[in-house]
């Protein structure tokens, strides 16, 4: 039996399909899959190089910036400090809570000690000036990290009296070797409202 039987008015099929009449067009998707694949890979590698540089200059800033010393702190100006004999006096009215200490390792490695305490004002005077230091210090009493703070009026404008005020200071880089043995946190200058 066969099938190629011509139906009066039909136009015949052709029997060769080896040859398409339609035009090839390729979407964006195939053009996509026909690229070499060197070159999506090498995009790939630039894109990471360029991430860890970027990453690695972001914590070398950060440790350099950990790394500063005690030298160039503020000090509060025109204060009165040890050695006036109005210091001595007024300093025993300024009461300072035993001080308690938060340690935290970063991630960098070193050692970050936030040293708390609350500052009483019993002087009957307003307080526009408050200088504090803060260290950890060794089983000989030496300082392993200290820093100065001004703590009235930078982080508020005065310590009215019969107030409290907490006071929090952050020392930074210590490492796991030092002999961390004790916390200290005393006031060094002070100024009273006119």
């Amino acid at each position: 039996m066969t099938l190629n039987k011509s139906v009066e008015g039909a136009t015949p099929l052709p029997n060769d399909f080896s040859v398409s009449k339609i035009r090839r067009t390729m979407n964006t998707h195939e053009k996509r899959a026909e690229a070499p694949a060197e070159s999506s890979s090498t995009l790939i590698i630039i894109v990471a190089v360029g991430a860890a540089i970027l990453i690695a200059g972001f914590f070398y800033l950060l440790l350099r910036s950990t790394q500063g010393t005690a030298e160039g702190e503020p000090t509060l100006q025109g204060a009165l400090r040890s050695g006036s004999p109005e210091f001595e006096k007024e300093k025993a009215n300024i009461v300072l809570d035993t001080p308690e200490a938060d340690e935290a390792k970063r991630p960098l490695g070193d050692i970050v000690m936030s040293l708390h305490t609350t500052v009483r004002n019993l002087t009957g005077k307003s307080l526009n000036g408050l200088e504090m230091w803060a260290a950890v210090v060794d089983h000989q009493g030496k300082p392993i990290k200290e820093r100065t703070v001004i703590i009235i009026p930078a982080r508020q404008p005065e310590l009215a009296p019969n107030k409290t005020l907490p006071v929090s200071i952050l020392l930074e880089g210590m490492k796991d070797t030092d002999d961390r043995a004790d916390i200290r946190m005393v006031v060094t200058g002070f100024k009273f409202k006119q």
